[in-house]
This record gives C-alpha cells, structure tokens and sequence, in this order.
C-alpha cells in the first residue's frame, strides 16, 4: 500500500512522519547511545507527560534492542515514567541482541531495526503463549554517513563510491571517483578510515541493503546484522561508531542522524535526482513515505525504496520496530507494556521525533499501529 502525496504533507505539517523506530522497546532495547542526546531541554517533550495514560502500568519493564532508536527511547522513557511510575530499563545492544532476548523470554519487548525473520518468529511462538512476535514500526529516519575530513565542510558520495569506500576499494580521500562527484572541492591526500558496526546490528542490515539494491556490481555480499566485507575498522553500537569518526582524522562511517553532532558532518547522497540530498527528517520522511506494508495479520513491517530518485528524498532510512506478542504476553507486564507502547504511538509521542533528528511513522501507518497495541493481550 502506497501512502499518498496527501498523507506525506499532512505528516510532515504534524512534524511526524518518518519510520524508524519500533526499534529497542519490544523485546531488545535499542543501540546504545549512552552519550547520546536525552533531550532534557525539549520544551515538547515536557509538555507531553500530562497526556500519558498509564491505565493499570506498574513496576519495572525490561527491554532490549537497537540502538539506533536510542535517543528517542530515552525521551520517550522521561516523559511516561515521570507520569506513570513505571521504571523502563532499555538495554540498547543492538537489534540482534534485542531479538535474542525477546525470543528467549528475557524482555517485556524488543527494539529491531530489522522485521523479525521467518525463523525468529517461529522462535517467538515459545515465548508468546498462543500468539507470535510482531513488527510495529514506531520511529524511522535516516541513515547518516558521518565523516571527519579536515577542510572539507560539504561532501558529496554515491552508491557505487560508498561500496568501494566500505570494501576498502577506495583508501584516499581525493580518489579521482570521490573527485568527480566534488567538483572544486579541495580534497586532501589523506587515508580512508572507514568504521562499520561490530555488534549485529539493523543499522548495519539496512546500509547494506542499500548498498545491494543500488550497486550490486560493487557490493557482492549477502546482507544482515553481521557485517561482511573486508578490512575497515570496528566499533560497538551507533554511538561507538559515532565516537570513533569523530576522533580519527580521514574517518567515515554509519549511523543514525541524532548521533550527527560535536562537529560531526554528514555525507549527501547523489541519487541521481537533481541535487544531492542530505540526511534529515523530512527527507528521510519523503522516501519512508512510499514504503508498502508487507507484513500479514497483525505484523506491520515495510518494504523501503531503497533505489529511489525522487527529488528531496534521501535513500538510506530505516524503521525501528518494537517487537512484542500478539498474544500470550506476560500479565504482570502487559499493562505497563501496552501503555508505553500506546504512548510512544500516539501523537505526543511522535511530535517528540523530529526535533532530536528521527522522523514519525507516516499517519497512515501509525494508525494501524495504535489499533494493534490496543488489541495486545
């Protein structure tokens, strides 16, 4: 199902639109993130906490799962904590980890930047006493390539560029291909430090499906939470990585745009579209806004357009889900589990995205989302 050029608008007028996230709360908490930005100041964020409907939430809930979605987390756990009494403790090792848990039992919910796979929900069937794990996408946004390259403030890469870069294929920064797509840029004779995730991670799977969708000549690996290619250096979660580019000269690497900070820059992608696009929320919100649900029965995960052209639409996004049963959930922890879900869905929730870099689920969406969580049992 297409969202319709009418529901983008009416999202973004909402500031809510992208997809991201359903990423740490379901059953494995998100990335990390544990320098990330908590949002403390966000004068929407504070004014949220009156709308929360706590219902019967109590005690502690336990998560685990993508980091990525790691600062949405923390702003969202602020807010209904302060109004529930509910003590949210959110891991954030990364999708992987955040299934692992989930279908061994060991959380409340998970957060994934990637739907769960045939034989994971399989798995979950254990956990879930009658029912299954499902998708919900809560929170989606770009995929930044931050770099530290001194003297160069804007930089342009493409698909097949970002392959070779990533598969040690390019190692100097003014390589004759990053050079035609930098025209009049002055680009120094410096090495190419590129970090990818050490973790399993969903940030990981959705940058190389991009990469095997639009360069498939240049990329020729499988895909997964697990990186693949050879060479390049490695950092624990989003922040890590984050970290690790920020304090190496001639440094590349990937992730979410919150983590963009602290002199950070991040890369514009040419898409083949008129001008380069640069990682944001509405341009992450413009191509997440096209993505088709694929999922059956309860379970809402998407398919992106990862090869698209459109004008202002940036390619590399991805959608966090949480991940919990259908059925069969814990009933000491339901009611808090529902309620936070319920939360993080509804309008306040998502108004909080894009002013800490993550784009809302478009309405159309998060619409069967709330309808979903209302139904959990």
């Amino acid at each position: 199902m297409k969202l319709q050029r009418k529901n983008r608008l009416r999202a973004l007028s909402l500031g809510a639109v992208a997809v991201t996230g359903a990423l740490a709360l379901t059953a494995c908490g998100s990335d990390d993130n544990g320098d990330g930005d908590k949002t403390s100041g966000n004068s929407s964020a504070a004014a949220n906490a009156g709308s929360v409907k706590c219902d019967d939430a109590k005690g502690q809930l336990l998560a685990d799962g993508s980091s990525a979605q790691k600062n949405a987390i923390d702003a969202w756990v602020k807010q209904f904590s302060q109004a529930c009494k509910v003590q949210i403790n959110y891991k954030g090792g990364g999708s992987g980890a955040g299934v692992t848990a989930f279908t061994q039992g060991q959380v409340a919910f998970a957060g994934s930047d990637s739907a769960l796979k045939p034989d994971e929900v399989t798995a979950s069937k254990k956990v879930c006493n009658g029912g299954q794990g499902i998708d919900l996408p809560m929170v989606g946004g770009p995929i930044a390539i931050g770099y530290n390259v001194p003297g160069v403030d804007n930089l342009v890469l493409d698909a097949p560029t970002l392959a070779k870069i990533f598969d040690s294929k390019i190692t100097k920064w003014n390589d004759p291909a990053i050079a035609a797509l930098n025209k009049g840029v002055k680009l120094p004779d410096l090495k190419i430090q590129a970090f990818h995730r050490s973790d399993e991670s969903g940030t990981t799977d959705n940058f190389t499906k991009y990469l095997i969708a639009t360069t498939p000549d240049n990329w020729k690996y499988d895909g997964g939470k697990a990186w693949q290619a050879k060479g390049g250096q490695s950092a624990p979660q989003s922040a890590g990585v984050a970290q690790q580019v920020k304090q190496t000269s001639g440094a590349i690497g990937y992730f979410e745009l919150s983590y963009v900070k602290d002199g950070l820059k991040a890369v514009s992608i040419d898409t083949g579209a008129s001008k380069p696009v640069a990682p944001s929320s509405e341009s992450a919100t413009a191509d997440i806004a096209a993505a088709k649900v694929v999922g059956t029965g309860k379970d809402l995960s998407l398919k992106l357009d990862y090869k698209t052209k459109a004008e202002g639409a940036y390619p590399i996004t991805l959608v966090t889900y949480e991940i919990v049963c259908d059925k069969g959930n814990k009933a000491d922890t339901l009611p808090a589990t529902k309620a936070f879900l319920r939360y993080i869905a509804s309008e306040d929730g998502q108004k909080i995205l894009p002013s800490i870099g993550y784009a809302p689920v478009p309405d159309e969406i998060i619409a069967k989302v709330r309808t979903t969580v209302d139904g959990l049992s």
